[in-house]
């Protein structure tokens, strides 16, 4: 499976691009800035792409929707309580770093337990809110896309507007710690990890 990532924008959010290597078939998950570069990369290797997947609608991991869609037509998709942070920069919380963050619309409403086919690879849907009131986590053959849910021994903020300590915790723990202990995981900023490594080194879900 190709598994691609480029830390992008200011606060170098992870954009991955994933997919099947016998098709070329991918999705770009969480564009978040230098949409050219991304385009870039992704002309490069020939890849062709079906979706644009968005773990949540904050600006640092949404900023590249717009240029990517123009280019690709790929479809976008993203949580059903995010699709308004796509189109308003008070959502996407843009606004109170005094900048504007206006995307295309999304084309997909997911929801927990939604599958979608790229290539022959099947991503999964896991609802994982608290982070945001919509973040989801993606999941495909033993990869887990986590968005700002769970890092390297840590978790995701929970004091912006939608954020939800317990929820948070909530859903890791029924959604991310059941996966098999070698499931690896790549969060929306810095190093990734293993579900096996969160279970017994994050501090935030001890005891």
């Amino acid at each position: 499976m190709i598994v691609t990532c480029l830390a992008v924008g200011d606060l170098q959010a992870n954009c991955y691009i994933v997919g099947d290597p016998e098709t070329k078939e991918v999705a770009v998950i969480d564009p978040g800035d230098e949409g050219e570069r991304i385009y870039k990369h992704i002309t490069q290797n020939g890849f062709s792409v079906k979706y644009i997947l968005l773990t949540h609608g904050h600006a640092d991991h949404i900023s590249g929707v717009k240029y990517i869609k123009e280019r690709t037509n790929a479809l976008i998709a993203i949580h059903q309580k995010e699709s308004e942070a796509l189109i308003d920069s008070r959502e996407n919380l843009a606004a109170l770093m005094g900048r504007e963050c206006i995307q295309s619309p999304a084309d997909v409403l997911l929801a927990d337990e939604d599958t979608i086919a790229v290539g022959k690879h099947m991503f999964v849907v896991l609802y994982t809110p608290g982070h945001t009131q919509g973040g989801i986590c993606i999941l495909v053959d033993g990869h887990l896309f986590s968005g700002d849910t769970l890092f390297l021994k840590s978790i995701g903020r929970t004091d912006l507007p939608g954020g939800d300590y317990e929820t948070l915790i909530q859903s890791i723990n029924t959604k991310i710690l059941p996966l098999p202990e070698e499931t690896i995981v790549y969060p929306g900023h810095g190093p990734q990890t293993t579900v096996a490594e969160e279970k017994t080194g994050n501090p935030f879900l001890q005891g």
